[in-house]
């Protein structure tokens, strides 16, 4: 099978060098929405120096390049994503090791931070427990500033670890990422060509039972909140006032179905999956839902969930 595009002469051969690859490969598979279009050319990045060298190959051949974890906070559109694809499965986790007055963990990009959350707290470090249900990759995190209950990542960076379009690799501060609510230099394009490869976490020596009893509380009140089954997890960032989910609710649009897409009747700020939804299905929903709260509310929703990929 040939990929959808055509790629330079010679790019396939130098990233069949650094991994394998597949072309034309269904990005469905490989998110938590379930939904979207195939990817011209798809490499699973096991290793920093895997994940490091695809995307400076790519960067070399000029060929675009998307890269992502958990695919827990993605839409792909139905016509697949153009160039590279890369998913960051690296998974190196290094500590906690002593810092000063606390304690330093340095953990891959490709690191679950729910699952590096839960298994700090089951050792006796706090700092992170909060994130036990945050079900992204720590690269995307960095991102989009991921929080949840009150704190987010910038509470706890020390710092984080980039590399260029050449494969070179920097060390940034929280201050230098610029990260806010939701977002960071990154998404906001004030700092291109970069991939995140680590990053580095402050930590406190904490209870282990206390910790372990703090995580079984968040469990139970996002299973009692938020929805089983496929989907991104938070659709909207929330506005000052009041909740995404208060918004779409109010404007009636709470069980509202696209195709098989569904506004979520437990949580108004999810969008399910139901089977065999299309991501056309899915953004309809969400801009219906933006009219009507625009509309009735003077309010501007704004997307948490990032659309990549080619949209009918």
């Amino acid at each position: 099978m040939t990929p959808r595009t055509r790629l330079p002469a010679g790019f396939l051969g130098a990233l069949r060098a650094i991994a394998p690859v597949r072309l034309d490969e269904p990005l469905s598979r490989h998110t938590t929405f379930g939904a979207g279009g195939p990817a011209d050319a798809y490499l699973a990045a096991e290793t920093e120096d895997q994940l490091r060298l695809a995307y400076a190959a790519a960067k070399r051949h000029g060929v675009p390049v998307f890269i992502f974890g958990s695919g827990s906070n993605v839409l792909v559109g139905d016509g697949g994503v153009r160039g590279l694809t890369i998913e960051n499965r690296t998974g190196r986790i290094e500590g906690p090791s002593q810092n000063g007055a606390g304690f330093k963990v340095r953990a891959a990009s490709g690191v679950s931070f729910a699952a590096l959350a839960r298994r700090l707290a089951n050792a006796g470090y706090a700092g992170i427990e909060w994130a036990c249900g945050i079900p992204g990759s720590l690269g995307g995190a960095v991102l989009t500033n991921a929080g949840a209950y009150g704190s987010s990542l910038s509470d706890v960076l020390k710092t984080v670890r980039l590399a260029g379009a050449t494969g070179e690799v920097t060390e940034m501060t929280p201050e230098q990422l610029g990260l806010r609510y939701r977002e960071s230099a990154l998404t906001r394009g004030e700092i291109a060509d970069a991939v995140v490869l680590s990053v580095d976490l402050r930590l406190q020596r904490g209870d282990p039972q206390a910790l372990k009893a703090r995580v079984r509380e968040l469990d139970a009140q996002r299973k009692a909140a938020q929805p089983p089954g496929r989907n991104c997890g938070s659709v909207f960032k929330n506005p000052p006032d009041h909740p995404s989910w208060w918004y779409v609710d109010q404007a009636g649009l709470r069980g509202h179905r696209s195709g098989n897409a569904q506004i979520s009747e437990k949580h108004a700020n999810f969008i399910l999956n139901l089977g065999g939804a299309r991501a056309a299905d899915i953004v309809a929903l969400m801009e219906l839902a933006r009219a009507r709260v625009r509309e009735q509310f003077g309010v501007e929703l704004q997307p948490e969930v990032m659309l990549v990929g080619e949209f009918e």
